[in-house]
């Protein structure tokens, strides 16, 4: 779920699981009354009014959370985008069903940083877009202090999605489609270009940090994405502490259906509970 209400990965009991759509195909693991913890929501930021207030927008993600019987959610905060970390926390302070995530930048924070963050009342991080792979070593001083934390992190894995998915559409044949594509580029020569690469972010990243940093919690994004699930499923299947989520939408559902994903998601339900025990233990 995203600050649009709009379905994406959740966590039953501090398992990651499938989207709301998937409760038949887990049966016993999932009856209405089980309590969600979305492990991936984006900070609810008007991208078309950056200026507005965006209280509104955090008091409707608690209604959509609270209507999807999403008891807790793990909100990705900070960044480039919308508020800083400082006023993100503020917002999000008088809901305990928010547990602040920060986004981190590996080229510029410090293992200070990072301390300062957590005393804020971040309980974890999330990482998306870096000039340079995720396991160069110059950022393993960040994992290790994550690690001593105990504070789980999220890769964003593979590419950054757009405006517009072109396998499904086109601004050609869509006006709607049109009408976001121009809103990007906009958005785009405002921000600036990116510096970045899908090859920055794989799955085989997550392995080597999981070597060096092995009691760190890892959380990679959209099972590894669209080309990777054999990395992602190859990763998850020998290191106890990596876990991908299924974010980002039907595609990314359709996929893992289709390649034979669903028995290997099931039993990863075995392992993980521990997640959620940790983050309430840190007061999360």
């Amino acid at each position: 779920m995203d600050g649009r209400g709009e379905e994406h990965n959740s966590v039953i009991r501090g398992y990651p699981t499938t989207p709301i759509r998937w409760r038949s195909a887990l049966g016993k693991f999932v009856t209405d009354a089980v309590r969600i913890w979305d492990t991936h929501v984006h900070f609810p930021f008007d991208w078309e009014n950056p200026e507005s207030d965006p209280t509104p927008r955090v008091e409707k993600l608690v209604e959509v959370m609270a209507e999807q019987n999403v008891v807790k959610a793990s909100v990705l905060s900070g960044g480039r985008f919308g508020p800083d970390h400082d006023a993100a926390l503020k917002l999000m302070q008088p809901h305990n069903e928010l547990v602040p995530v920060a986004i981190i930048d590996p080229e510029t924070f410090t293992i200070e940083k990072i301390q300062q963050l957590h005393d804020l009342g971040y309980r974890g991080g999330k990482l998306i877009g870096p000039p340079r792979a995720y396991d160069t070593p110059d950022y393993l001083p960040l994992y290790e202090k994550a690690e001593e934390l105990a504070w789980p992190i999220v890769f964003h894995m593979g590419v950054i999605g757009g405006a517009v998915d072109y396998s499904r559409t086109h601004p050609s044949r869509d006006p709607e489609a049109a009408e976001r594509h121009a809103r990007w580029r906009k958005r785009v020569r405002e921000f600036g270009r990116g510096r970045t690469s899908a090859r920055y972010m794989l799955p085989f990243h997550l392995e080597t940090i999981a070597n060096w940093c092995p009691e760190l919690w890892i959380i990679g994004a959209h099972l590894g994405n669209q080309g990777y699930y054999q990395d992602a499923a190859s990763v998850a299947r020998w290191r106890p502490r990596v876990m991908f989520d299924l974010s980002g939408g039907e595609t990314i559902e359709e996929h893992a259906e289709s390649g034979g994903f669903t028995s290997l998601y099931i039993a990863s339900l075995n392992g993980h509970e521990a997640v959620a025990r940790l983050l309430l233990e840190r007061g999360a």
